[in-house]
C-alpha cells in the first residue's frame, strides 16, 4: 500500500524508465541488423507492419484485462515478451524469423500500453483524491522515458564499435542488452508495483468484464468530443514518428560509409532528438500555462513538429557534416514538440476518463499511432523509394501541420473530466 504521493512518483518514474531503455538500445542497430542479414526495404517494411498489426489487434483487449485484473501483472507479462523478443531477435537470420520477432513485439508493446500511468493515476487519486493533479507527474514520468530512450540509444549505438572482434556480431548485442534491461523490469514491477486497493477480479468475472470494458472504453473515445480528437490526433503522430524512424537510418548510413558507423551516428542523432523530448515532457507545464490552456500548448507542439519535419525534407540531400548537423538539429525540435503535445493529451485523457475504463482509452489512442504506423510503414518506403526521402518526410509535415486544427476550441476539462461549460449530466453520457 503507497502512502504518499512521493513514493508513488518514484515507483512510477523507474519504471517509466525500464520500459523504454530496452527499446532505446535496439533502436540504432535493428534496421541496420536486418538489412546485414539480407533483408530488403519493403522486408523491412513488411516486418514492422506486422509488429503494427498484432499492436493494433491487441490493443484494446490487453488495455481491457489491464483495467480489470489490475495494471501489475500486464505489465509483468508484457516484460517477458520484450525479453523474448529481443533475446529472439539477436539471433534472427531469415525474414520469418524477424517476422516472429515483430509479432512477440507487438504482444509486448500492445500490454505495455498505458498500464503504468493508469496505476500512477490511480494510485494519486487513491492517496489524494480525484482533485489531485496530475500534469507534474505525467510531465517527469514523460521526460524520464525520453531520457531513457536517449541513453539506451547512445548505449546501442556505440557498443557495437567496442565489441572484440571474433566473439558476438556487433550489431546483435544492443538488442541482448535490451532483453537483460526487460528482465530487470520484470522484477521491479513483481517486487515494486504494489496493485491500488481496488483491482480484484475472479476468473469468471474477467472472461465476462473485458469484452465489456473494452466496448465502453472504445464507445467514450469515439464518442466523446475531447477523446475523439486525441484519438486522431494519435494517429497522425504514427505517420510522423514511422516517417523519421523508417527512413532516417539507411539515410545517416549513407552519409557515414558503414552500416555500424551509420548506426552510430543514429544513435547520436537519435539521442539528441530524445534529448529534445525529454526537455519538452518537463517543459509541457509552462507550455500549458504560456498558451492558457492544455489544448493550445498541445497546439503549439503540433506547430513546431511539423516545421521540424518540413526541415528534414528541405535538407534531405545534404550531405556531409551538414546533413548530419541538419538531422539532428530537426530530430530536438520535432521530438521536443511531440512531447510537449503528448504530455497535454495525457492529461486530458487521463481528466476525461475514470479508472474502469483508464488503460482502455490509453490503448486506443496507442492503437490509433500504431494504425498510422502500419499505414505508413509500407507507404512511406514505398513513396521514397520512388520519389525520395524528401517528398515522404515533406508528406508527413504537411500531415501533421493540419492535425494542429484538432485543438482548436477544444474544450477545457476541470477536475473530473466535465467541460467547463457542458453539465455533468450530458458529460457522463458522451
Amino acid at each position: 500500500m503507497i502512502t504518499t504521493p512521493r513514493s508513488a512518483l518514484r515507483r512510477y518514474l523507474v519504471v517509466c524508465s525500464l520500459t523504454w531503455l530496452p527499446t532505446g538500445l535496439m533502436i540504432p542497430t535493428m534496421i541496420l541488423l536486418m538489412t546485414e542479414r539480407g533483408l530488403g526495404l519493403a522486408e523491412i517494411g513488411t516486418a514492422f507492419t506486422v509488429f503494427s498489426v498484432v499492436t493494433l489487434s491487441l490493443e484494446l483487449p490487453t488495455g481491457g484485462l489491464a483495467d480489470v485484473v489490475g495494471r501489475r501483472v500486464v505489465l509483468a507479462v508484457s516484460a517477458g515478451f520484450t525479453v523474448v523478443a529481443l533475446a529472439l531477435m539477436a539471433v534472427s537470420t531469415t525474414f520469418w524469423m524477424f517476422v516472429l520477432t515483430g509479432v512477440l513485439k507487438g504482444v509486448a508493446r500492445a500490454l505495455s500500453s498505458g498500464p503504468a500511468t493508469a496505476w500512477y493515476v490511480d494510485t494519486l487519486h487513491e492517496v489524494e483524491g480525484r482533485d489531485a493533479d496530475l500534469r507534474p507527474g505525467l510531465s517527469r514520468g514523460s521526460a524520464m522515458e525520453s531520457a531513457a530512450l536517449c541513453l539506451g540509444v547512445l548505449a546501442g549505438g556505440f557498443v557495437p564499435l567496442v565489441v572484440p572482434p571474433g566473439t558476438v556480431e556487433p550489431l546483435a548485442v544492443p538488442p541482448l542488452l535490451g532483453a537483460v534491461a526487460a528482465a530487470v523490469l520484470l522484477g521491479v514491477v513483481l517486487l515494486a508495483l504494489p496493485e491500488p486497493s481496488h483491482r480484484r477480479a475472479s476468473l469468471g468475472e474477467t472472461l465476462r468484464a473485458v469484452p465489456a470494458t473494452v466496448l465502453t472504453g472504445l464507445r467514450l473515445a469515439t464518442g466523446h468530443g475531447v477523446l475523439r480528437r486525441l484519438t486522431v490526433y494519435a494517429l497522425v503522430t504514427g505517420v510522423a514518428l514511422t516517417a523519421v524512424e523508417l527512413l532516417t537510418p539507411g539515410r545517416l548510413a549513407r552519409l557515414a560509409g558503414t552500416a555500424e558507423l551509420g548506426g552510430t551516428a543514429y544513435a547520436l542523432v537519435a539521442a539528441l532528438g530524445f534529448a529534445g523530448s525529454a526537455a519538452g515532457s518537463a517543459l509541457a507545464p509552462r507550455a500549458a500555462r504560456l498558451a492558457r490552456g492544455p489544448a493550445r500548448g498541445a497546439a503549439l507542439g503540433v506547430v513546431l513538429a511539423a516545421l521540424s519535419l518540413g526541415a528534414l525534407a528541405a535538407t534531405a540531400e545534404t550531405g556531409g557534416p551538414a546533413g548530419l548537423a541538419a538531422a539532428g538539429g530537426a530530430y530536438v525540435a520535432m521530438y521536443a514538440g511531440l512531447a510537449v503535445t503528448s504530455v497535454l493529451c495525457l492529461e486530458m485523457t487521463h481528466r476525461t476518463v475514470t479508472a474502469a475504463e483508464r488503460t482502455t482509452v490509453g490503448s486506443t489512442g496507442s492503437l490509433a499511432q500504431q494504425a498510422g504506423g502500419a499505414l505508413s510503414n509500407v507507404g512511406l518506403g514505398v513513396l521514397a523509394t520512388a520519389a525520395g526521402t524528401g517528398v515522404a518526410w515533406g508528406l508527413a509535415a504537411a500531415l501533421t501541420a493540419a492535425s494542429a486544427l484538432l485543438f482548436a476550441r477544444l474544450p477545457a476539462l476541470r477536475p473530473g473530466g466535465v467541460p467547463a461549460a457542458e453539465p455533468a449530466e450530458r458529460a457522463a453520457s458522451a
